[in-house]
């Protein structure tokens, strides 16, 4: 008798898992895309925050370090609320899409600066001194020697955030915005099938947060060799 239970209970979550997958893949479109648009525009910025928290001069540094410690110490959540509920109070409206991409690339850019800081700051500081002396400015010094070799020392952090940032985009079913999760919620909602939906999300996560770790991995492995 039980075991033509839990066989049945099986059966019903492989039928059910099986109907999902396509509706909930539907989302997966918009996960990747905030995924790329986050970690691009994170990069940028947070390229551009770590000079400024680099900077000799006192406003700039001071203006990067409040970057950071604003957007590294409050919620994730917290900052989409204020992009999409809170702009509008003040005559701003974007659409959860726009919120999103602006929140999520903001949010990383505060830990990518971090990151590529102390990439930098990894570097012997003679090949600062030795490019000075070859008459490189600093833009010169920074992309032809510097960056290339920060970005083989940050790329386990890289890919860590890269990850983490796929997963945050789930955060998005808070301001409405259909994604991977928002359909898992409309589906538990109405059908009360909860562990079916949620294993077809979790197996979508799992998924591209496999092949990202194996991407990174023989990324390293590509760049480790001297």
């Amino acid at each position: 008798m039980i075991a033509s239970a839990v066989f049945f209970g099986l059966g019903q979550f492989a039928k059910d898992y099986i109907a999902y997958f396509p509706r909930i893949l539907k989302g997966a479109p918009v996960a990747l895309s905030l995924t790329v648009l986050g970690i691009f525009f994170g990069g940028l910025l947070g390229l551009l925050i770590c000079q400024m928290k680099l900077s000799r001069r006192g406003a700039l540094k001071a203006i990067g370090s409040f970057y950071t410690w604003f957007f590294r110490g409050t919620p994730m959540m917290v900052q989409l609320y204020f992009l999409y509920f809170g702009l509008p109070k003040m005559g701003i409206t974007l659409s959860a899409y726009a919120a999103a991409s602006i929140g999520l690339s903001l949010n990383i850019g505060a830990y990518m600066a971090e990151i590529i800081r102390g990439g930098i700051q990894a570097i012997d500081k003679g090949q600062f001194e030795a490019a000075k002396a070859l008459g490189m400015n600093h833009v010169q010094t920074m992309r032809r020697i510097v960056i290339p070799q920060t970005v083989r020392i940050i790329l386990p952090s890289l890919g860590n955030e890269v990850i983490t940032l796929l997963k945050d985009t789930s955060l998005v079913a808070a301001i409405s915005l259909t994604e991977v999760l928002k359909i898992t919620h409309q589906i538990t909602s109405r059908e009360f099938t909860p562990l079916p939906a949620f294993a077809v999300a979790a197996t979508f996560y799992l998924f591209f947060t496999t092949v990202l770790t194996a991407l990174f991995g023989r990324l390293e492995r590509r760049l480790s060799v001297y």
